[in-house]
Parts: structure tokens; C-alpha cells; sequence
């Protein structure tokens, strides 16, 4: 478990803090804010969904989180895959298009004084798709750039490219890019010549965007990272950049970049830095946020469902 204290607490503050938190499957962190917003503190630990088991939420969130809410009219909100089927309790999906509204309005009670977030909902051709958590990372995209209207996208195992239009979420579609590339590099015969754990090689990186735009397709671009190792034209290293390269210049193949076209970014660095590298190869510009949006976004939701 790690802490750090980032802005120290405001004496005399009126109104009580809220407790954001963000539940995944693999990861579990929170932040402590002041009735404005600003982060003073944070905590996480490697105890998401996977790692909690049967009737164990409450005495996790407890033994991270219990402190901070002892301060009276303390609220809490969690977001994420906690309020999935496997999770602590079920939210129930909201249907796209939706704004902070929306969600806010579906927010169901888990315990005294803490709630959970919906996910969201979207159709793409008669196929569902669905998302949780990244809804609340995208409102606290806008409420901290002002972009109401534009293009989202969140890396992850299983990534989002989202249309914002007037603040709300318009529709969305995922690629599950990141799982692909854990699968080709730890199960496929690619894991005997890539080193997953490799830190970014620029440039293999950019030759596998510009391999992907061949229109000879990935299950063929990635045998690739085989046969180059096999002509020793490329190190085990710069070869999962080069996968990564292949994977992501596909996903890129699949949207509709125009010149004219802005991505706002959010996410771990290590993954929004490649993104923001197979953008600019492409001509389209971006900007990245990090963990300030999931607040910033929970906050928002808070204001809504709980207004002062």
C-alpha cells in the first residue's frame, strides 16, 4: 500500500470532504478532497476486484479508506469495476448519450454514506459495448480543459475512444488492443523473441506505425516481430516496441482522423505517451491527463448527486 499527501488539509473548511475512489480490477486508489475539489491525500494498493474475495469489500475499504471517513458527513463515491457483477455491488449500466447528469441521477447507495457509479452503455451496430470508470475520467476531462465537444481516448488493456458532444457522452467504441498485446507476447509464439517488459523504443515504435499502414493487415504485421529476430534485424527490446507499434497503428486504422481532428488523452503515462507519439506520426494533435481527471471527475458526479 502507498500514501502521499498532497495538499495539506484547510483548517476550518464548512463543508465535509468527499472520498473518490477509483475500484478496478487489478488496482484500488483514492484521494481525499476538500469541498472545492483539491486532492489532500491520496492512498492505493494492489487490491482490485480479482484480489478481494467473497463479502470482502467493506473490510477493504475499511482498512485504506476507514480513517478518512470518520470526519462527520464524510461521503464517499467509487467508480470502476466495483460496481460491476464481480464487484462490491451492481450498478446497472446508463445508456449513452449521457452527461454528469445522467449518471448522477443512477448513483445507488452500497452503505451509509458511500455510493457507487454507474457505468455507461453504448450500441455500435447492434453490438453493445459498455464501459466503467472511464465515464468519470472523461467528465473531469472536461470540467478541467473546458473541451465540451471532441475526441477521448483512454489506453488501457481494453482501450475507449470516446465522442464527447455538449459536455455528454455521445457513443464509444473499445479495441481491446492492450489485452492483445499481453496475449501475443506472453502466449504466442512472439513471447520467445519479445521482451514485454522492454521500456519504449522510440523508433521500432514509429516503424511499426508506419508497418501497420502496409493494408496487409495485423495478423500478418505481426508475425513480423517474429522474423525480424529471426534475421537478427532487431533486438528482443525493440521488438515489443515494434508490436506495440503494429497493434496500436491498427487501432489507429480504425478511426476516422481527419487533419482537423484533437485527442484529448487520459491515462497512466507509459501508455498515453505512446498514444500521443502514434497521433502525432498521423498529423493529429493532443494533450494528456492523468489520475486529476478521475477527481476531478468524482467531484463533478458529487456536485450533482449531492449538491451543496
Amino acid at each position: 500500500m502507498s500514501t502521499s499527501r498532497l495538499t495539506p488539509r484547510k483548517p476550518g473548511s464548512l463543508h465535509p470532504p468527499l472520498v473518490a475512489v477509483d475500484w478496478g480490477t487489478s488496482s484500488l486508489r483514492g484521494a481525499l478532497l476538500d469541498a472545492d475539489g483539491r486532492v489532500r491525500e491520496e492512498k492505493s494498493a494492489p487490491r482490485g476486484i480479482l484480489m478481494v474475495e467473497a463479502g470482502g469489500f467493506p473490510a477493504v475499504f475499511d482498512q485504506l479508506f476507514g480513517t478518512w471517513m470518520q470526519t462527520a458527513g464524510t461521503r464517499c463515491l467509487i467508480s470502476g469495476m466495483a460496481g460491476s457483477t464481480q464487484g462490491w455491488v451492481e450498478a446497472p449500466y446508463c445508456a449513452c448519450p449521457a452527461g454528469p447528469a445522467e449518471v448522477a441521477a443512477d448513483i445507488i447507495p452500497v452503505a451509509p454514506r458511500i455510493a457507487m457509479v454507474p457505468g455507461l452503455s453504448a450500441d455500435d451496430d447492434g453490438v453493445p459495448d459498455v464501459m466503467r470508470g472511464e465515464e468519470v475520467q472523461i467528465f473531469g476531462a472536461v470540467a478541467l480543459t473546458g473541451i465540451r465537444d471532441g475526441l477521448f481516448v483512454l489506453p488501457g488493456t481494453h482501450n475507449k475512444w470516446v465522442r464527447v458532444a455538449d459536455g455528454r457522452i455521445a457513443g464509444f467504441r473499445t479495441f481491446m488492443t492492450g489485452e492483445f498485446y499481453a496475449l501475443l507476447g506472453t502466449h504466442s509464439i512472439l513471447s520467445r523473441t519479445i521482451d514485454t517488459a522492454a521500456p519504449l523504443d522510440e523508433a521500432a515504435f514509429r516503424q511499426g506505425i508506419a508497418r501497420s499502414r502496409n493494408g496487409h493487415g495485423l495478423l500478418h504485421n505481426a508475425f513480423g516481430a517474429r522474423t525480424l529476430a529471426l534475421f537478427d534485424r532487431m533486438k528482443t527490446g525493440p521488438l515489443a516496441s515494434y508490436l506495440s507499434g503494429v497493434l496500436i497503428g491498427e487501432e489507429l486504422r480504425a478511426q476516422a482522423l481527419g487533419p482537423d481532428t484533437s485527442v484529448v488523452l487520459i491515462g497512466a503515462p507509459q501508455l498515453t505517451q505512446r498514444y500521443a507519439l502514434a497521433l502525432q506520426a498521423e498529423g493529429v494533435e493532443s494533450r494528456t491527463l492523468g489520475a486529476e481527471a478521475t477527481w476531478a471527475g468524482l467531484h463533478a458526479l458529487h456536485s450533482q448527486h449531492n449538491p451543496q
